[in-house]
């Protein structure tokens, strides 16, 4: 009998080492940076990585506390990074007490297993996105005061704790640097950003949500009939939005001009640029939504088809024999042969 060969672990620092231990890995680098708060040496490096560097203190009102507002600088990067490590244990954590024990019950297919991982993972991050966007534009009455948009540009003071009230906008930092690098970060365009992002995040909520039903049940479509609506939607809000904000807005603004220094961008060239990259986004996402439904609608129709040629085949008669008439007797055609006719007669 023969010894059975073990499963060697792959390589240290190999692809599949990595796939198999990014979790762990990542856990331990932010554990470090957790760990360097607590060493004065070590201290001012790691707390870059923790909160945003660039505040400035403001008094609103006598009688209320100081608020801490934020600029942005090279120094995001780290807290970027850092939020980045955050997000991947996320991740991990959503797929391994969650995800992968849904699998286990539903057997899916290897290719419905990879799709559900996929939605699973992207609807937790859209429903935690929308939810924090709807609570920053909830404090800010952005729903009765559209001017909020434009009004004070350039809006270059952020507040970076998102449960913080006040009169200045608090933008989702990280979001906005991820989604909407040209616009909102470098732009100092957080409102229309944040605007922007929420609707989009409710679209794509309902877009994996309705997959995930439709995998654990194939006749739960009704989801993607409410999504394919709201998606049109969205993308009209977003092109009049933008329109209302780069056409009408900024330019009735009374700070116009370029400048680094004071991050005022409220020239006609910035403007049309990011008019035109917008539209040109929303343009691309329609082009890709049509032909999704395109597709979607042709394999209805074939499969439509193919179960109508299936049905009409079962359900046609077959054919009758021939039958011919001796005595006034109808008698079925007698298929023998002559001779077997003619030893059978006698």
């Amino acid at each position: 009998m023969g010894f059975r060969k073990k499963n060697k672990s792959p390589p240290v620092l190999s692809h599949e080492f990595v796939i198999q231990n990014h979790a762990d890995m990542v856990s331990c680098l932010a554990m470090i940076i957790l760990l360097g708060l607590m060493f004065e040496v070590t201290a001012k490096f790691a707390i870059m990585f923790i909160t945003v560097q660039y505040n400035v203190t403001e008094v609103l009102d006598e009688k209320t506390e100081s608020v801490n507002l934020y600029h942005y600088g090279p120094k995001d990067v780290a807290t970027v990074f850092f939020y980045l490590l955050i997000a991947v244990i996320l991740h991990a954590l959503i797929q391994e007490y969650i995800l992968d024990k849904i699998n286990r019950r539903l057997h899916l297919s290897k290719t419905k297993h990879s799709k559900f991982n996929e939605s699973g993972q992207l609807a937790a991050f859209y429903l935690f996105s929308f939810v924090w966007g709807c609570s920053i534009l909830t404090a800010e009455d952005f729903a009765t005061n559209p001017t909020f948009l434009w009004e004070g540009y350039p809006h270059t003071r952020m507040v970076f704790q998102v449960n913080e009230k006040g009169r200045h906008p608090p933008p989702a930092l990280l979001h906005l640097s991820v989604h909407r690098p040209h616009h909102a970060y470098v732009l100092n365009l957080h409102r229309l950003g944040l605007v922007l992002l929420v609707p989009h995040y409710l679209v794509e909520l309902l877009f994996h949500a309705s997959r995930l039903f439709y995998f654990s049940d194939e006749n739960k479509q009704k989801g993607f009939t409410l999504w394919a609506l709201l998606f049109v939607i969205a993308r009209l809000l977003t092109l009049t939005l933008s329109v209302l904000t780069f056409g009408f807005g900024l330019p009735r603004t009374e700070n116009h001009g370029f400048s680094l220094a004071d991050g005022n961008f409220n020239v006609l060239t910035v403007r049309m640029t990011c008019l035109a990259a917008i539209c040109l986004t929303q343009a691309w996402m329609m082009w890709k939504f049509i032909n999704f439904q395109l597709k979607k609608w042709r394999e209805h129709s074939q499969s439509q088809a193919s179960k109508k040629k299936t049905f009409s085949q079962k359900s046609k008669p077959h054919k009758r024999e021939p039958a011919r008439v001796a005595n006034g007797v109808v008698k079925p055609e007698d298929k023998t042969s002559p001779r077997a006719r003619k030893a059978k007669a006698s």
